[in-house]
């Protein structure tokens, strides 16, 4: 095809003052650069078609080439791809700057999602909530975009915990409460989640539950929301319905968890499970903003983190369990004697008679 064109050119180049031969050459050369776009055109459709079969969005896109060892800005030197997804990868790495475990978001510098998702880090950054995962760092260098963000290893996924079975009462009322007042924090910055998912929330050895991936999550994958704090609230809502249930409130299997049975609608979480509590339940319910369950319950639903929170707050507070009481040992009696020292000493019992000589007189000590 280039031979083809570079002919016609030089034809067009060696024809004098001829115009019927300077016409002709011209509309051969028009001829051949017009099939060779078409050519060009055809293999970049057929090129598309090929990345969109294989999930990708954009046939310039690629994850990057990395691998276990790879550092980043002499610092951060990277352990495990715990993710590789849409573009971008997420690793468990060290920051052998100040020796501590940490996690990172990488994609390259040309993702079309890049921007957005550096102004989300950087966004999440300026909260300094910590009740938040922390991103720590947000930068491009070398033809790539990578947050580094908190790694928790005392931590557990809700998710890990859901699948050992239902949360406690207590566990499950400090999960809304701690969770919805941090999204209704967050939400008072002009920040959302959008992604609140089991395997976003962490609980601490401590009890404390924290949040990752506040903005940055959904900038990753790009997700946008038309109604930021419904979407979160709603989220907080399945959550705490997951926790009370095991089940993820909808007609599909997510996170590990079995959905409700098709065709039955949104069932109150004490529907589903015998023993849930009631005012948790009715709450679940206030949050998922089911109009069936509450009208019959007269109570409106919770449409921002702020309402859901009050919400919470008003209800009465659910006590942790009693602690188990734990009856000590039965006395078993010892072979060898208690120590005494310290105590006093009860005077011996004389039972037999102790003969005393008389002393010896003087006069016998004399006659010696």
């Amino acid at each position: 095809m280039a031979e083809r064109s570079t002919a016609a050119v030089d034809v067009a180049d060696n024809s004098g003052d001829d115009p019927l031969t300077a016409k002709a050459d011209t509309a051969a050369t028009d001829g051949v650069a017009e099939e060779q776009k078409t050519a060009e055109k055809t293999a970049e459709a057929t090129k598309n078609k090929a990345v969109e079969r294989q999930g990708g969005e954009q046939p310039s896109i690629t994850a990057p080439e990395l691998h276990s060892g790879h550092k980043l800005a002499r610092r951060y030197r990277l352990e495990e791809c715990v993710t590789r997804l849409d573009g971008f990868s997420s690793w468990r790495a060290v920051d052998e700057k100040l020796r501590r475990a940490v996690g990172v978001h990488l994609l390259p510098a040309d993702h079309p999602r890049a921007r957005s998702v550096l102004a989300a880090a950087r966004s999440a950054a300026l909260l300094g909530d910590p009740r938040f995962v922390q991103v720590l760092d947000a930068v491009e260098e070398n033809d790539l975009v990578y947050v580094v963000h908190e790694w928790l290893p005392d931590s557990t996924e809700l998710t890990a915990l859901l699948a050992a079975g239902p949360l406690e009462p207590h566990d499950a009322y400090q999960l809304v409460s701690q969770v919805s007042q941090a999204m209704a924090a967050a939400h008072r910055e002009g920040l959302a989640h959008l992604r609140l998912t089991p395997s976003a929330v962490l609980r601490s050895s401590t009890g404390q539950y924290r949040i990752r991936g506040l903005a940055v999550n959904a900038a990753l994958r790009g997700i946008t929301a038309d109604r930021p704090q419904r979407t979160d609230t709603e989220a907080i809502g399945a959550l705490l319905y997951a926790a009370l249930t095991q089940r993820w409130p909808y007609d599909s299997d997510a996170h590990g968890l079995s959905g409700l049975p098709k065709g039955v609608g949104l069932l109150p979480p004490d529907q589903v499970r015998a023993g849930v509590h009631r005012g948790l339940s009715e709450i679940a319910m206030r949050a998922l903003a089911n109009d069936g369950a509450t009208a019959s319950r007269q109570e409106p639903p919770c449409t921002t983190p702020d309402e859901l929170a009050r919400a919470v707050a008003a209800m009465p507070r659910v006590k942790p369990p009693e602690p188990e009481f734990t009856p000590p040992p039965e006395y078993q009696q010892t072979t060898y004697q208690q120590g005494t020292y310290g105590r006093p000493q009860p005077r011996p019992v004389i039972t037999q008679p102790v003969v005393i000589p008389p002393p010896r007189s003087r006069a016998v000590r004399a006659g010696r």
